[in-house]
């Protein structure tokens, strides 16, 4: 089986082609197997990708984390998967659109040069209401903004968003040691008031126009970079007052751009294709 390693800002993903390779009869195992780090390839996803229809063009696009869950989107994986398609000139043009479980999401190749070329995705409109997204502590909220949440003896407050799967944001002065934020996340992601398990991003406010976040990952645990992630980081600060609808979003290798207009949320950031193989 052939496959493309890919990366943005840390956030790695193997890349499967369906046109290229047999069908794959159980995606969930096979995650399990390459993204293992010691003894597979290493990633923090499996990206299953099939060219439908090369004229417009439209690909089929699904998701796996590294534990072999499903997820229903991923921004990096969309730009990866768009890099894949654009930077070999496999369709016309600079624009690729994806069928993800949360819709069609429209890529656009906006630069090209060097190493690391930056794509610009649709990520939807995001959705604020606690049964979209879905959280539930026995009440329905409009949106959960500022909610107490009790976490290892402590109360946390939270700013939850829907970007097509769960994010849980904490707003923090300073970023906690890394073992009491990575201890943190992983309670979180498995709490209770979220039924589908959730990411929970850690965020530091720099000013109306930058933010900082460090991730960690639903059924991957912690990541250099989170596509969704910096949307939804960005989303919450954005409900919250704190910055403007234009927000650069600093991760440990790097900076994204965010913008939340008026038909849905808009990411740009860096790609880089590393390396094809052959699984034996």
């Amino acid at each position: 089986m052939r496959f493309t390693k890919a990366h943005s800002l840390g956030n790695d993903f193997l890349i499967v082609d369906g046109d290229a390779n047999a069908a794959v009869p159980d995606a969930a195992a096979l995650a399990r197997r390459v993204c293992e780090r010691h003894t597979g390839v290493g990633a923090d996803g499996l990206i299953l990708v099939s060219l439908k229809d090369r004229a417009r063009p439209l690909a089929g696009f699904r998701i796996f984390n590294a534990d072999g869950s499903e997820a229903e989107t991923s921004g990096n994986g969309l730009r990866c998967a768009a890099a894949y398609y654009l930077l070999a000139k496999a369709v016309p043009g600079t624009k690729i659109v994806f069928q993800a479980a949360t819709g069609e999401r429209e890529c656009s190749l906006v630069e090209s040069e060097g190493r690391t070329p930056r794509v610009r995705v649709g990520m939807g409109v995001p959705s604020l209401a606690s049964q979209d997204i879905p959280f539930d502590d026995g009440s329905r909220h409009a949106s959960v903004v500022d909610q107490p949440l009790p976490v290892r003896g402590q109360t946390y407050l939270i700013t939850a968003v829907s970007i097509g799967n769960p994010h849980c944001g904490i707003f923090v002065s300073e970023f906690p040691e890394p073992d009491e934020w990575r201890a943190v996340g992983h309670e979180i992601e498995t709490h209770p008031f979220f039924p589908a398990r959730t990411n929970v991003e850690f965020i530091r406010v720099l000013s109306r126009e930058e933010i900082e976040v460090r991730f960690w990952e639903r059924g991957v645990g912690e990541t250099m970079a989170s596509g969704s992630g910096s949307s939804a980081a960005a989303v919450a600060a954005i409900v919250k007052g704190l910055t403007d609808r234009k927000v650069t979003v600093r991760t440990a290798l790097g900076r994204l751009v965010v913008e939340w207009e008026k038909d849905g949320v808009y990411q740009t950031g860096p790609v880089e294709l590393v390396f094809e193989g052959q699984l034996l």
